[in-house]
């Protein structure tokens, strides 16, 4: 699943949270502090699912770094004249 889709999933979930909320609300009354407390949250959960919605974009095409080309033709020994090798030590000398 993308982002996209993801969000569009939640987001539905919150459309029933809230409907069910509602529900709760007639029956319970509206006036307690806990029924109040869920509502809150809901709206809540509803506003940062928004702002995750609006960094979704950035969130979902990170930026790739440029590519360096490589070429495929040798590379100049005059590079090498002074290196050691990995693990011989240098050129001139004997391995450990």
């Amino acid at each position: 699943m993308s982002v996209h889709d993801d969000l569009t999933s939640v987001r539905r979930c919150l459309d029933e949270l809230t409907r069910s909320v509602r529900r709760l609300e007639q029956q319970l009354g509206g006036s307690g502090l806990e029924i109040r407390r869920v509502r809150t949250d809901a709206d809540h959960l509803r506003e940062s699912i928004a702002l995750l919605g609006e960094a979704a974009p950035s969130l979902a095409n990170p930026r790739r770094p440029d590519l360096v080309p490589i070429p495929d033709t040798p590379y100049d020994s005059s590079l090498w004249t002074d290196s050691d090798d990995e693990g011989l030590g240098s050129r001139d000398r004997r391995a450990p």
